[in-house]
């Protein structure tokens, strides 16, 4: 019979560039699993405490913190260090206080950025599309593979039916409630988050649809007052006036 899958090993040459590691080292590295990241916006989580956080020096002190049931993500225990961490996630470490946040950043991909309060209970969704289901309710298509269900009391009339793609959701974790909702449009603060302007902030001035199957491309201009564009798949909104989230650099 043929494969089913594709490899359960992953050779460091072949890892996504951004990843905190030596390429030629070592042969092999830690393959993600399957799960709410795509392997090319991701970072697994034993990477995250031995590369990037340095709370290990190798792979077994890393397991260990792990299978001790120390680290959380988005508010429950992850004990596999091949459990994908991606954009928006909060990864915490109860028992010394800590967390962080993923974000894009400029020439390395992925960041953890260190949180405090309020800010680990809660993390931010995009809106990748919405479906119809049974009774008329709404299913959100969130960034991470979450599936957000909206009840709905009259389907003919679906006044909970505030949501687009492109939106953004402030979630409640571990619970998964909607704490607030971002209509996406011009003026909101957003962040690139892929291309060749990743991890880069600024204010979306305008937002030109494109036609047929053109895509859609989005002009921000940064704090400087720079300008760039990108498609808008690549966008973020982060807030109105002031970003939901705290940032590697204030942002006013």
């Amino acid at each position: 019979m043929g494969r089913k899958s594709g490899p359960k090993q992953l050779k460091r040459m072949a890892s996504p560039s951004y990843w905190p590691i030596h390429r030629k080292e070592y042969k092999w590295v830690t393959k993600p699993v399957p799960g709410p990241h795509k392997i090319s916006e991701c970072l697994p989580l034993l990477l995250a405490l031995r590369e990037s956080l340095r709370y290990a020096n190798t792979q077994k002190e890393a397991a260990i913190i792990l299978a001790e049931r120390k680290v959380k993500v988005d508010g429950k225990i992850v004990v596999d260090g091949r459990f994908p961490v991606g954009l928006m996630d909060v990864v915490e470490i109860p028992d010394l206080g800590i967390a962080f946040r993923v974000l894009p950043s400029p020439k390395r991909g992925l960041m953890l950025h260190p949180i405090t309060g309020d800010e680990t209970t809660f993390k931010l969704c995009k809106i990748k599309n919405k479906t119809s289901i049974k009774k008329g309710m709404i299913q959100l298509n969130l960034h991470d593979g979450r599936n957000l269900i909206i009840p709905v009391k009259d389907p003919k009339k679906p006044e909970e039916d505030i949501y687009k793609a492109s939106d953004i959701i402030k979630l409640g974790i571990p619970k998964q409630e909607v704490l607030s909702h971002l209509k996406f449009e011009e003026g909101l603060f957003a962040v690139v988050t892929r291309g060749k302007n990743a991890g880069q902030y600024g204010k979306i001035l305008t937002i030109q649809m494109g036609v047929g199957s053109l895509p859609n491309f989005v002009t921000l201009e940064s704090r400087e007052g720079a300008r760039m564009q990108t498609v808008l798949n690549y966008i973020f909104a982060l807030g109105k006036e002031v970003p939901w989230i705290s940032l590697p650099e204030v942002v006013k």
